[in-house]
């Protein structure tokens, strides 16, 4: 049985793959089209390190499937930066140090952009709420949640087409 053919558009291009439609979304991502931001963690959508931006929306792609995201608007940390400038979350997190060995470093990320999109100028409580299920285990936590206060702080100050 041949795979059947599904359009995707990630990162703002579109794409056809002949996969089966059960493969998970993470797998497409690294392996046939070379995205490597996010990363293979737990592999039962746990632990934060394969998020991406579904519509906007933070999902972890290891427990979805490809068919599942048929025709949705798909981010991945790759798709953030913007003619070689990075996004305000991505400065962020280089202008705070907030990371150290960097696994989770994507997860993060991707989870405070779509944070930031619902919430502009979140509390402490609430970054601490969002990112409760992104798993650092290197102790940058100070860190990300300053990154995530001067993200907004980017963000405020940002031009229009710059905003997630």
């Amino acid at each position: 049985m041949t795979p059947a053919t599904i359009p995707l558009l990630v990162n703002g291009r579109t794409v056809e793959l002949a996969v089966d439609g059960r493969a998970p979304l993470l797998a497409v991502l690294r392996n046939d089209l070379g995205l490597n931001g996010p990363k293979y963690g737990c592999g039962l959508g746990e632990c934060g390190a394969c998020t991406v931006l579904v519509d906007g929306v933070a999902a972890r792609s290891c427990a979805m499937p490809l068919a599942g995201v048929a025709g949705r608007e798909l981010t991945t940390l790759e798709g953030l930066a913007r003619g070689g400038v990075l996004h305000p979350v991505q400065q962020a997190f280089v202008e705070t140090q907030a990371a150290q060995c960097g696994y989770c470093l994507n997860g993060m990320v991707m989870t405070t952009v779509a944070l930031l999109r619902l919430e502009p100028n979140p509390t402490e409580a609430q970054a601490r709420a969002a990112l409760s299920h992104n798993l650092c285990r290197c102790g940058t936590h100070l860190e990300i949640l300053a990154a995530v206060q001067r993200a907004a702080q980017l963000l405020e100050s940002a031009p229009a087409p710059a905003r997630p």
